[in-house]
């Protein structure tokens, strides 16, 4: 039997299905080798040469499929049929290879389909070819540009502008786009502008309105009319004057549906129509996909097979009758640069079946209703309207109006699809009355209404991948993955649905801009997509592509080792000053300190990653206020240097202040006499700027003392820490023993009754089970690849993380559990290191590792022999290791 490897096992299982008992079908588990996150790793010195590492978590996987090799000696390599998927079966292929699971008799050969239905996978199984190599150079050439970008790049960004977590080779630039949106908002002068419509009705009583077009016999522009003294005058001019239809036109339109979808117009109409990311987008298509019901998900084609073509008629026929269906089919043409990316379009594999019938999951089911609905729509007859002009005047010719409205006389593709828009406008699609020329129209109101033009929206993830696409940045296979990773690096949030960034993505792309600017480019990473899709075509050699970007970009590596971080501060406040400090309105210095009145403002970079605007005169004055521009509103209502006075209590000032690790309250001043006067911190839940007395008092009465536990008499108290609030039941709030159990809220820190404590304190004893048990991981990826200790995925209360040592790390909500790899892990942990101001250093952390277990058989006094006793558990952890 031979064997047949995929990427996922959903997909295995379905191909399983189709193919029989004469074939063993296993996955891969996606990709099986990277490069090590290490430097080296990409040799510039040796004509790039590029080291692979099988990942930790990939290696049972591999040596599965070596197990049935040793049994069938024949290996059929049927990923997805795009680069990404070419280069899977490659590095399979080669791994297999160096295991001698592939001997020189071993018959290998490389199967695709673009959709996994029993007919596309049995022809496919009657084509095989060979790996293409010209698709597995390109991918080469993009992991070897993405690996010397970020790991050159990035440690010259943790070491010039402290808290910046990375940079990318096409992340940074799509970053870019999103902060120049920003600027361009803030930098927006709206203009007042005013229109008028009027209400009238036909001498039969029927009412419409109608919009101010001419005054004083001049057509009018958009900013005519710019202030209600002047649309007042306006508003004189037509109820002063009699109007009567001057003309009515009435022209025949249609309206052609779009075309099927490809990857990003599937994620924009996603993302306009549920609200979906692009990560979740793709997971769902992905779904489908496996399961057999759509075409291959990552495509820049849009056109469509002829036997999908002719099911797509027969099934709108069936649906709704012969006369929805053209007489010709649609031809849509592809416009892709990449014909690698260019498969046919996405649709359904069966045009038969709708959403219901398929009986799937809620998400599945409305990204296939989608997919269902537009290819049918791509195949449907044109809707057909009337659209009618209705122009009504005075006799003078001083005022005309203007009515407009359309009507559909036949549905056509609209029966069952309608596109969404990004940013809604006004509509004209309304049915106006049976009006002739020169009949008298009746005014029954004139209503004038005041406009100021808009900024330009901020981007969604639907429109960023529009703009990405139309500046050629990204493929289909990237574009999701691009708009995650911005956001889980803090560099982008969103708010809605919309994407603005962050302190730290305004200074990463400030700092690039200035110092890497070739780099972030548009034109100049587009151009290296277009030399990239030339090597897939086996038009260039990867190897020149890669000289000629190495040459110059290492050069301007170079050129930074010597700044310092106060120079490239500064050079970030002169590129940001429009920005941060803009022009006072009585001509003053924007930069002078307003608190000291000496010192000079200029941006600042907190441990922590953010930013703020600090006084040159620090420690002397403490002045300081958010990154941006000032805001008065804020800054009146913002906590001063010396801090926020909410009142007085027994003698003492209450105080809220901001201190380097977040704001808290303080009761009293700092004396000789009292150098630590009762503080407590301010949870994040309760904005520090509206803090009044009574809450202020309220944290300082923390924490409080509910009472004696029933049972055994030790005490019980509710608090807030780190994490939140809580409560805590030991013989004191400082004793490291007792037992912790989490509270829902900061009310019920104030609030918590003994029989409410009793049961959850009850409920996390019984949650751990029992004591000093540890918990067992979901998922063991393996060992840290650079310091070593195992890396896993744990279950927490507030959802899974990752656990190496004493890090734990939150998995991003983007990122499946099951779908997290070793690389991906290993970030994680680097960026909550770094967070948490600890240092992951090899050195350091191997030798705590020897001494503790030479010393753990003397601590049991379970050997009689130290030595013996401190090899045993050296060759119990290096077991695995073998393996």
């Amino acid at each position: 039997m031979p064997v047949v490897v995929v990427e996922s096992p959903a997909k295995a299982k379905t191909i399983n299905k189709y193919l029989g008992d004469n074939y063993t079908v296993l996955a891969s588990y996606g990709h099986v080798r990277d490069l090590p996150p290490k430097d080296g790793s990409v040799d510039t010195d040796n004509d790039f040469d590029m080291k692979w590492e099988v990942a930790s978590d990939s290696k049972k996987h591999v040596k599965a499929i070596a197990d049935a090799l040793a049994k069938d000696n024949e290996l059929i390599l049927a990923t997805d049929p795009d680069r990404e998927g070419e280069a899977i079966s490659w590095h399979l292929q080669e791994t297999l290879t160096k295991r001698k699971s592939i001997k020189k008799d071993t018959p290998v050969s490389r199967v695709v389909f673009n959709q996994i239905t029993k007919k596309a996978v049995t022809e496919a199984m009657q084509n095989p070819r060979q790996v293409d190599m010209p698709l597995v150079e390109a991918y080469l050439a993009r992991r070897a540009l993405d690996y010397l970008v970020g790991f050159n790049l990035s440690p010259v960004l943790w070491r010039k502008l402290p808290g910046a977590k990375s940079a990318g080779r096409v992340q940074s630039v799509t970053l870019r786009i999103i902060v120049e949106r920003e600027m361009e908002i803030e930098a927006f002068k709206n203009r007042e502008y005013w229109t008028v419509k009027a209400l009238v009705a036909t001498p039969r009583g029927q009412e419409f309105e109608a919009r101010l077009t001419t005054l004083a016999g001049k057509k009018l522009d958009k900013f005519d009319i710019a202030n209600d003294t002047q649309a007042e005058m306006a508003v004189q001019a037509i109820t002063s004057r009699d109007l009567t239809v001057t003309s009515v036109e009435a022209k025949p339109a249609s309206r052609n549906p779009s075309a099927p979808f490809m990857t990003s117009t599937l994620q924009q109409e996603a993302s306009r129509k549920f609200g979906m990311g692009a990560r979740q987008t793709m997971s769902t298509a992905q779904r489908l996909y496996e399961a057999g019901h759509i075409t291959y998900m990552r495509t820049d084609g849009i056109d469509m097979a002829p036997e999908a073509v002719g099911m797509a008629r027969d099934a709108i026929t069936d649906r709704f009758g012969a006369d929805y269906v053209p007489k010709e089919p649609r031809i849509y043409k592809n416009k892709a640069k990449n014909a690698q990316e260019a498969h046919e379009c996405i649709r359904p594999t069966d045009m038969t079946k709708d959403a219901p019938s398929l009986k799937l999951e809620s998400d599945q089911a409305k990204l296939y209703d989608l997919i269902w609905k537009r290819t049918l729509a791509c195949q449907m007859e044109s809707a057909r309207m009337e659209r009618t002009t209705v122009e009504i005047g005075s006799k003078d010719y001083q005022v005309g109006l203007r009515a407009t409205g359309q009507v559909v006389l036949f549905d056509g593709f609209l029966k069952v699809y309608e596109e969404g828009r990004d940013d809604v406008v006004d509509d004209d699609d309304k049915r106006l009355p049976q009006v002739s020329q020169g009949d008298k129209m009746d005014k029954r109101a004139v209503t004038p209404e005041q406009h100021f033009t808009q900024p330009p929206p901020r981007y969604t993830e639907a429109t960023l991948v529009k703009r990405m696409e139309e500046l050629g940045i990204g493929r289909p296979s990237t574009y999701a993955s691009i708009v995650t990773t911005i956001q889980d690096r803090d560099y982008v949030r969103k708010d809605g649905n919309r994407l603005i960034p962050e302190d730290k993505g305004r200074l990463v792309t400030a700092f690039l801009e200035n110092y890497f600017r070739r780099y972030v480019g548009y034109d100049f990473t587009a151009d290296l997509e277009d030399q990239l899709d030339k090597v897939s075509a086996a038009d260039a050699n990867y190897k020149d592509v890669l000289g000629r970007f190495w040459t110059d970009f290492s050069a301007a590596i170079a050129e930074t080792s010597e700044l310092r971080i106060t120079e490239v501060l500064e050079k970030i406040n002169d590129i940001l000053e429009p920005h941060l400090f803009p022009p006072l309105e009585d001509g003053g210095d924007p930069r002078l300190c307003p608190n000291c009145q000496k010192g000079r403002l200029s941006m600042r970079t907190a441990r922590s990653g953010g930013a703020f605007i600090g006084c040159s005169s620090y420690p002397e004055c403490r002045y300081t206020r958010p990154f941006g521009p000032p805001d008065p509103e804020a800054e009146a209502s913002a906590i001063p240097p010396e801090g926020k006075l909410l009142g007085t209590d027994a003698g003492d000032e209450i105080r809220v202040f901001k201190g380097r690790f977040g704001p808290y309250v303080q009761r009293g001043e700092v004396t000789e006499e009292n150098k630590k006067p009762p503080r407590q911190s301010v949870p994040k839940e309760w904005p520090p700027e509206e803090i009044d007395l009574e809450q202020g008092l309220m944290l300082l009465s923390l924490p409080r003392e509910i009472g004696p536990h029933p049972e055994d008499g030790v005490m019980v108290w509710s608090n807030i820490g780190r994490y939140g609030p809580y409560l805590k039941h030991a013989e004191t709030t400082s004793h490291r023993g007792g037992t912790n159990a989490n509270l829902e809220g900061i009310d019920e820190v104030f609030t918590v009754g003994m029989n409410r404590a009793v049961q959850l304190l009850a409920e996390k004893v019984a949650s751990r089970g029992a004591r000093g048990q540890a918990a067992a991981p979901l998922r063991e990826l393996g060992e840290h690849p650079e310091v070593g200790g195992p890396i896993n995925v744990m279950k927490g209360k507030y959802g899974p993380y990752v656990k190496w040592e004493k890090i734990n790390a939150t998995i991003p909500d983007t990122i499946e559990p099951e779908d997290l790899t070793l690389g991906q892990a290993v970030d994680l942990i680097a960026e909550r290191a770094a967070k948490a101001g600890k240092k992951i250093a090899p050195a350091k952390k191997k030798a705590p590792a020897k001494k503790a277990a030479a010393k753990k058989p003397a601590a049991g006094k379970a050997a009689p022999k130290k030595k013996t006793a401190a090899k045993k558990p050296a060759a119990k952890k290096s077991a695995p290791k073998a393996e």
